[in-house]
């Protein structure tokens, strides 16, 4: 997967360089571009339907329809108790033996299959859910995208203010930025955040909350050199410092929703483990 994704990153800077010179497209890396105008929710979905199409043609979706349900109903349950509920949630687990999950703007998750058999309940399934819907609730890669592209480019596509060929280039071209987010990951601060809030959405919904840790712990346990984590590893912060935060940010505060159930059963009927 992670080879597919820096190939398909590759693929779509290229096109962009053919179309649009890069440096009309791209700040200095860690430039932030100043004032930048909002994408409306529209744009968003827009953007989102696009970087989705692409991770589908880096991985496929898996081949089993009960599993697919199953995921789809308990991420619309979190989408439910959370805010955005409207958008047009959509969730697949990715035929993909890579340990990871995505996010996409405008409601788009998708669980790979190789994280998924490491889940072991219901609970621990709404955490890495909730962790990802967490990022679509705060645009954590909208901003990515309007932080790495220039003002000009965002405006224009803001304001809609290109017509037809000239709106879908521009289009395109934060497609294929928003495209290579995927292999080199997002702010630290920005997972710190989505777990912070993945706990709580998997709370109101209620479930367990240490269902996002369990995981995490789980990851922490298995060999850090595989290949099949390399680009969770890559694009995500330490197990252990996120562990630790969330022990920080959980002690006392979440002891009261412990006693929530797990599902384990109802997890185990479905996937099958």
């Amino acid at each position: 997967m992670k080879t597919k994704l820096l190939l398909l990153a590759a693929m779509f800077i290229s096109t962009a360089c053919a179309n649009m010179d890069m440096n009309n497209v791209m700040e200095t890396a860690g430039k932030v571009a100043k004032g930048p105008a909002p994408i409306s929710e529209t744009q968003e979905i827009s953007m989102g339907r696009g970087i989705a199409s692409n991770l589908l043609g880096a991985a496929p979706l898996l081949d089993n329809r009960p599993v697919q349900k199953y995921v789809n109903q308990v991420g619309r349950w979190l989408t439910l108790n959370a805010e955005r509920p409207d958008l047009p949630w959509h969730f697949a687990v990715l035929d993909d033996e890579d340990v990871n999950a995505f996010a996409v703007p405008g409601g788009y998750i998708f669980i790979t299959k190789g994280l998924l058999v490491h889940i072991k309940s219901e609970a621990e399934l709404a955490g890495v859910l909730a962790h990802e819907i967490s990022h679509v609730l705060r645009r954590h890669h909208v901003e990515a995208i309007r932080k790495s592209t220039r003002t000009s480019i965002i405006t224009d596509f803001a304001k809609d203010s290109l017509k037809d060929s000239g709106l879908g280039s521009v289009l395109t071209n934060l497609i294929g930025v928003g495209t290579e987010l995927y292999a080199r990951g997002l702010d630290k601060n920005d997972e710190y955040e989505a777990d912070r809030m993945g706990v709580v959405i998997a709370a109101r919904a209620g479930y367990d909350p240490y269902g996002l840790p369990a995981v995490l712990q789980t990851l922490q346990g298995m060999n850090p050199t595989h290949s099949n984590l390399a680009l969770m590893f890559k694009t995500h912060p330490s197990l252990s410092d996120r562990l630790d935060l969330l022990d920080r940010t959980m002690s006392g505060s979440m002891d009261r929703f412990e006693a929530q159930p797990d599902l384990a059963n109802r997890f185990t009927k479905v996937i099958g483990q």
